[in-house]
């Protein structure tokens, strides 16, 4: 066992961040009872001991517009936390996620702790726009641990950190993913379950609802009846219930985690928006078309800035574009109702679906079984025991 008493000062930027901070300071204390641990987070980390510096809800931005109007705010904090890691002296710092945040203090904390571990969280996704960022990193980032099984190469690729996949927090719940006989019976019966995922940001349900309602009326032309289960969370669901007034097929609303998970193992396939949820179904094994707008000035400003061919996790895991995307103006009524249809039997677009995500849950999870945050720890420890 490493040296007792040592320090790490971690930073969680946001809700997502919060969530891996909690696991990773439980598995840290596992390896290495004695060692103390401070910094900035949320609720979870709070459970786990951490008197946070300051309420995480006052960094925790999204959205251009939210940042400048919090920017005074937001350069305060990251004086503010700089300054708390040069005071403290720690053995490392963690920085979790939030790039736009963490990255900045660990620039200022290099800058004044030259000898001090830094590790790095969660990738940027430096593999998909401005890869330039990965070179940069090299300056103030000393490890990467990375949760998507493709990222350590693709560090290496561009000259970054040198980084390694520690196993992203999903496959911790192939349990509640993956189906067991019964949920695969489900699969077959009729009517289809059918699972419909618009989002839950504003923006999504503003855009894509009315887009996924004409889809479902398309599809029930063809294929007839269908049993549609539409997860949320609890903050959204009046207003996904509101906009569901006049869809000619109405699914039932499922808040409930446990609910949403139950769907995806019974699931025949799924109409989803572009982002994590597409991992979550692909685990499962859920055949999905997934379509996704955002506004004309956000797509300008993504084509020219992504570099990858894809922007779904799944397809860019596997190596293969298993689940077709629809973004923008592809994503209209026409084109998805068409992909999804035949998701719907035993077609060979549903079977070639089936036989690509069969490989995924392999591809992601860690040797001997090993947790994504016990991994976490394990590489944090190491990296500190060769700084020291």
């Amino acid at each position: 066992m490493s040296g007792v008493g040592r320090h790490i000062f971690l930073i969680a930027g946001e809700h997502s961040g919060d969530q891996l901070g909690y696991r990773l300071m439980r598995s840290l204390r596992a390896a290495e009872p004695g060692i103390r641990l401070s910094g900035i987070g949320g609720e979870a980390m709070a459970g786990e001991g951490l008197t946070s510096l300051f309420p995480l809800a006052d960094i925790a931005v999204m959205g251009f517009l939210p940042v400048i109007k919090r920017l005074p705010t937001l350069l305060k904090r990251i004086r503010m936390a700089a300054d708390a890691v040069v005071a403290a002296q720690p053995d490392a710092l963690v920085i979790i996620d939030s790039p736009d945040f963490t990255h900045r203090v660990a620039r200022k904390v290099r800058r004044r702790l030259p000898n001090l571990p830094v590790i790095d969280y969660v990738c940027p996704s430096v593999w998909a726009w401005r890869s330039g960022r990965a070179s940069k990193m090299r300056a103030y980032i000393d490890h990467v641990l990375a949760i998507l099984p493709f990222e350590p190469a693709a560090l290496q690729r561009l000259n970054g950190p040198p980084g390694t996949y520690v196993g992203h927090p999903l496959i911790e719940r192939l349990d509640v993913l993956q189906p067991d006989p019964d949920d695969a019976a489900r699969r077959l019966a009729e009517p289809p379950l059918l699972i419909v995922l618009p989002g839950s940001r504003r923006s999504e349900i503003h855009r894509l609802m009315p887009v996924f309602r004409d889809t479902l009326a398309l599809v029930r032309r063809r294929h007839g009846d269908l049993d549609v289960i539409l997860p949320t969370v609890a903050d959204r669901q009046a207003e996904i219930e509101a906009a569901l007034q006049d869809w000619p097929v109405k699914p039932r609303v499922v808040p409930e985690e446990a609910a949403k998970y139950a769907a995806f193992r019974q699931a025949r396939a799924a109409l989803a928006k572009s982002g994590t949820v597409t991992l979550e179904l692909a685990l499962a094994g859920v055949p999905s078309v997934v379509g996704y707008q955002v506004s004309k000035l956000e797509e300008a400003i993504a084509r020219r800035m992504i570099e990858v061919p894809t922007i779904l996790l799944p397809n860019l895991i596997l190596g293969n574009n298993v689940y077709p995307e629809f973004i923008q103006a592809d994503c209209a009524p026409g084109p998805l109702a068409e992909a999804l249809f035949p998701l719907l039997t035993q077609s060979p677009a549903r079977e070639a679906q089936v036989s690509g995500l069969k490989k995924l849950a392999h591809l992601m999870q860690l040797p001997g079984g090993e947790s994504p945050s016990a991994a976490a720890a394990r590489v944090v420890l190491q990296v500190m025991d060769k700084a020291r």
